[in-house]
């Protein structure tokens, strides 16, 4: 065998067929596997990037608050500031009326004046961004907040009860018609003047699990949603709600004012009144503990969620299922999906993902993805739990 010179100056050489044997020679003659310049050797086909899913839904949302959050702040401002010029002018128009039903509805007050004192409170914590320690940020603020405003509206509340049980029970009172009168008349007006802070010019909107009676101003990042509207608005709902019981009082006032000797009229006022204040803080406390209880979001059923995930093609069985609600407004999902061996991870995780946050609007979704296996069926940690 002859060695052919080398064009790149590289030893590495291949046999070649007698018919590319050059000279009188008979021997078999070796080739560069480098090719020359006019026989260009094949590019090899470039890898192409394999298709991912990420987590997120939504670009990182700016530090701050958003133009409508900062309407909806302004707003709370002005309804708050108002709220407690004239809960403190009650306080001292019915101490000067000796009227417990004007006390009543400056309880009231106090209690909206709490309300959205938590609200704007909650804005500021919801500016700061989640921690090492507190991984899901400081949503629940508020929800404390409201369940603080219960509690002491219910302390008030409570006193002023005992107060005109006594009142009822002795009748050694006096009330200054006139001056409850006065103090009943700004109170309506304080309360429209309220309602005409925080009405909301734009149409309402619904949001599935979102309610009226208390909606912190939280944003989920699956589903974005008009929160700071929706606390507007409770706060208006409630508002309403106190505008009617200042009317009451107000007519109570005048009946005395006209025929004192009707002065009962204010302690039956105040049991009324109380009754009508502790019962509308019965749907806050009622979504206060379910929050704190790790509860469901309300109008987000386990089976319909349950059926989403098992429509998604690949997937053969779900377990693990948890949802629950970090406020009313940001709801968030766990589930691990059994799947096909031939079903592709990534296409099932980008699809159950979609399919959560399109449908539900749930602010976070964990999903992990695993083989199917035959003894799932009898596992005791994959079984659906019971109904409640």
């Amino acid at each position: 065998m002859e060695p052919s010179p080398a064009t790149g100056g590289s030893e590495t050489t291949r046999l070649v067929s007698p018919r590319d044997r050059g000279g009188a020679s008979g021997g078999l003659r070796l080739k560069s596997l480098f090719t020359e310049p006019s026989e260009p050797f094949p590019e090899e086909p470039k890898p192409e990037p394999m298709a991912s899913h990420h987590c997120h839904q939504d670009p990182l949302l700016q530090p701050g608050l958003s133009p409508e959050r900062l309407q909806a702040r302004r707003q709370l401002y002005a309804a708050s500031a108002v709220c407690f010029v004239f809960m403190a002018g009650e306080v001292v128009g019915g101490y000067l009326a000796h009227s417990l039903a004007i006390m009543t509805d400056a309880a009231h007050l106090l209690a909206d004046v709490g309300s959205m004192m938590g609200s704007l409170f909650s804005l500021w914590l919801s500016t700061r961004p989640a921690t090492r320690t507190m991984t899901f940020g400081w949503h629940r603020s508020e929800t404390l907040g409201a369940l603080a405003s219960v509690v002491s509206l219910w302390m008030v509340t409570g006193i002023l009860l005992y107060l005109a049980f006594i009142r009822l029970l002795h009748s050694d009172y006096h009330i200054e018609g006139g001056a409850m009168l006065l103090t009943a008349s700004i109170a309506v007006c304080a309360n429209m003047l309220m309602a005409f802070v925080l009405h909301q010019a734009g149409p309402p909107h619904s949001h599935g699990s979102r309610g009226a009676e208390y909606a912190p101003l939280e944003e989920g990042h699956g589903n974005p949603l008009p929160l700071g509207n929706t606390s507007v608005r409770a706060a208006f709902v409630h508002v309403l709600g106190d505008l009617l019981q200042s009317l009451g009082v107000l007519a109570a006032s005048i009946l005395i004012y006209f025929k004192p000797q009707y002065k009962a009229a204010d302690p039956i006022s105040t049991f009324l009144f109380s009754i009508c204040a502790l019962g509308s803080t019965a749907p806050t406390l009622r979504d206060v503990l379910r929050i704190l209880m790790e509860g469901s979001p309300r109008n987000v059923g386990f089976e319909p969620v349950r059926d989403t995930l098992l429509s998604v093609p690949g997937v053969r069985a779900t377990h693990e299922l948890h949802l629950w609600a970090l406020t009313l407004t940001y709801h968030v999902a766990s589930a691990h999906l059994a799947i096909d061996s031939t079903a592709d991870p990534e296409a099932v995780l980008a699809e159950a993902s979609s399919r959560l946050y399109s449908r539900f609007g749930f602010s976070s979704c964990t999903l992990q993805v695993e083989q199917y296996r035959p003894e799932m069926a009898q596992c005791p940690r994959c079984q659906e739990p019971p109904q409640a």
